[in-house]
């Protein structure tokens, strides 16, 4: 079995799933965050070591402020209650995106959860926060521009600097996009360059640890040929052999 696969998953449908309850769209978003611990809770069991999650866009800031500020709200509660529980089951905690636009004391909870959480080994969870892949290109391609002998490595670590992750950025092995939608919006654009896409009808509070398995399922199915021919088995091969 294939392990160390990096997943990432554009969460959508809270709002849509709390519309057809008659509540709030807030109340979708706490229930999507329910979902969040569930996946976390899973990927590892499924050969998953890094799993990114999309839970805020640049474009997000257009919606109702009441919204905007509700996310806000419940990003800082989820830290808060969650580090511990991410410590103790060895995850590491990043956040990717811009954090100037964030409130003061979402960035220090931001800070302590990656300080406590830095040594987790067995699953690195990372989440996207007033994330867009386009202006992080645009910001990495001006990193590594100065840079004549600029390749796709040094590019890859540009974009991680600029992210405040990895460096390299990791490519991902599979994306996952909930809700029945079936673009990227703006999301890791570079590292998907190669990703197995997988699109689901199920809305992200419904999403659990069968729903994922069921994704892995897909994506083991899948031949990966990175732009290369492989070759036909022989006729007279016996499978398994």
């Amino acid at each position: 079995m294939e392990s160390d696969l990096h997943v990432a998953i554009i969460m959508d449908g809270n709002g849509r799933w709390a519309e057809a309850r008659g509540k709030p769209r807030r109340a979708g978003h706490r229930a999507g965050a329910t979902a969040v611990r569930r996946t976390v809770e899973a990927a590892p069991t499924l050969g998953i070591r890094a799993l990114t999650l999309y839970a805020f866009s640049s474009d997000n800031w257009k919606r109702p402020p009441g919204e905007v500020s509700a996310l806000m709200r419940l990003m800082l509660a989820y830290l808060r209650s969650e580090t511990a529980e991410l410590v103790a089951n060895d995850v590491k905690l990043t956040v990717i995106g811009r954090r100037d636009r964030l409130g003061a004391e979402l960035r220090r909870a931001i800070e302590d959860a990656e300080a406590a959480t830095a040594s987790g080994d067995r699953l690195h969870l990372r989440v996207a926060v007033d994330y867009s892949a386009r202006d992080a290109i645009l910001r990495a391609a001006t990193i590594a521009g100065s840079d004549a002998t600029a390749d796709r490595e040094s590019f890859a670590r540009a974009l991680g600097e600029v992210l405040n992750a990895d460096s390299p950025v990791p490519d991902v092995d599979l994306l996952i996009r909930t809700g029945g939608e079936q673009r990227l919006s703006d999301f890791m654009l570079w590292e998907c360059a190669y990703a197995e896409l997988y699109f689901t009808q199920c809305l992200w509070p419904d999403f659990d640890a069968t729903e994922l398995a069921a994704a892995v399922r897909e994506f083991r199915r899948r031949q990966r040929r990175f732009g290369a021919v492989i070759p036909a088995m022989p006729a007279n091969r016996a499978v398994g052999q």
